[in-house]
């Protein structure tokens, strides 16, 4: 499998990295860096040094919240709406895998018992009512 995007025309909604892409070791972003979020993975075998660091204060204008999943254990069906509302992709996605929502909709199907998915997004959270509308 290959890291798939979904696309309405230019404007990226979604990426699917599958396990076997997402964790080929060393630094791998998934992320330009425009994105209001940035996704990597990276892996290393010991005696690799990462350099103690810290990030410094930057505004940032965030228009969209934009979220990562990363499956844990289970599968899950993720379905991808455009920003007309018309879902027009979907896929599962499995152990090890990595979901990237960038813009338009988005649900879930929860496929196996004990499915167990880790969701980040940025911030801050400004609550349900005004950081979300259901379709």
């Amino acid at each position: 499998m290959a890291v798939k995007e979904v696309k309405q025309g230019d404007l990226i909604l979604a990426r699917h990295i599958p396990s076997a892409d997402a964790w080929q070791g060393d630094l791998n972003f998934f992320s330009p860096d425009e994105d209001y979020i940035q996704v990597g993975t990276w892996g290393y075998d010991s005696g690799k040094e990462l350099l103690a660091h810290t990030h410094n204060e930057v505004t940032r204008n965030v228009l969209w919240t934009q979220e990562t999943l990363y499956i844990r254990k289970g599968r899950i069906l993720v379905q991808v709406y455009n920003t007309d509302e018309v879902i027009v992709d979907e896929w599962e996605a499995a152990e090890g895998d990595i979901v990237i929502l960038l813009r338009g909709g988005h649900g879930y199907h929860i496929l196996e018992d004990g499915t167990q998915v880790l969701e980040v997004k940025n911030g801050p959270y400004v609550g349900a009512d005004k950081d979300r509308r259901r379709l």
